[in-house]
């Protein structure tokens, strides 16, 4: 009995191992019958049971070039969008040459056309190069000195208007009161009726024409400029144009303000030129000469 136990034990043993190689060649067997021409019985079982093995690996190795198509599509996207950023950050950083170009181009073209105007036999052009910080004595530092004859007393303009006058000097460099200082002070009319005025400086605020008696037409809109009497400024260098009148029950003048001509805030270069009596005297000492 125990010999015919193990015998029987052994076979099953025997049996059970060869069993995925019989499903192997099974399977063989189906897969070579499937690839016959006519579809008999066997095929379609063939086909019914490797298809579901087919698609779903099929589907898996889509899935998967689909990934591949994608990342690589990202990363020529990414590269693309780099490249991309890279240009148009070039192109604003030319466009930004250019327009700063064309302005500086515009502005050069004014100013020697200005230069072109002035009647002083001395005029130089200076940048400037710092800003005073005192209320009462609004400065700015240009980069013309003694060595450029430039002297106290004369006078700083620009092709918009009055900037101020040199209150100081040294070998390289002047300092300017700019015309809107509050200590600041100039003789001035208003053109179309030639009204006469005290300009003073009142810093960001402006100026206000003072000493304008009431029955005086003066309207917003109206242009001032230098009186010429004084012997600093010659006559009818633009100053401002009023931007408003009132007038008050009590007192005999008028409460003009006015807006500068000139943008002190944004003013970047200026011409100092000789004031009219520096030119007068220049004149009578050739005269006596």
């Amino acid at each position: 009995m125990k010999r015919r136990n193990s015998r029987r034990k052994d076979r099953a043993r025997k049996t059970t191992g060869r069993l995925p190689w019989y499903a192997a060649a099974v399977f063989a067997l189906l897969l070579v019958v499937s690839m016959g021409r006519e579809i008999g019985l066997p095929q379609q079982a063939t086909m019914e049971l490797v298809g579901p093995f087919q698609s779903f690996f099929s589907g898996i190795s889509s899935g998967l070039t689909r990934i591949k198509e994608d990342y690589l599509a990202r990363v020529d996207l990414h590269q693309e969008n780099k490249e991309l950023k890279s240009e148009i950050a070039q192109k604003n950083e030319a466009i930004i040459k250019l327009r700063e170009g064309y302005i500086l181009h515009t502005q050069f073209e004014k100013k020697l056309n200005f230069k072109k105007t002035l009647e002083s036999e001395y005029s130089v052009s200076a940048k400037i190069v710092g800003r005073g910080q005192s209320f009462w004595l609004q400065t700015v530092i240009v980069d013309r000195g003694e060595n450029d004859g430039v002297t106290e007393g004369m006078v700083a303009i620009s092709e918009s208007g009055v900037v101020g006058q040199i209150i100081q000097t040294s070998p390289n460099y002047a300092k300017v009161l700019l015309a809107n200082a509050p200590s600041s002070a100039i003789d001035c009319i208003v053109q179309k009726n030639r009204t006469r005025g005290i300009l003073k400086g009142r810093g960001k605020n402006g100026y206000v024409l003072q000493y304008v008696l009431k029955n005086d037409d003066v309207q917003v809109g109206d242009d001032i400029v230098t009186a010429g009497i004084s012997g600093i400024f010659k006559t009818g260098f633009p100053i401002g144009k009023v931007s408003a009148v009132r007038r008050k029950r009590r007192g005999m003048f008028l409460e003009i303000e006015v807006k500068p001509a000139v943008d002190f805030q944004r003013i970047e270069t200026l011409f100092i030129v000789g004031t009219e009596r520096q030119l007068i005297e220049r004149e009578m000492g050739r005269d006596l000469n």
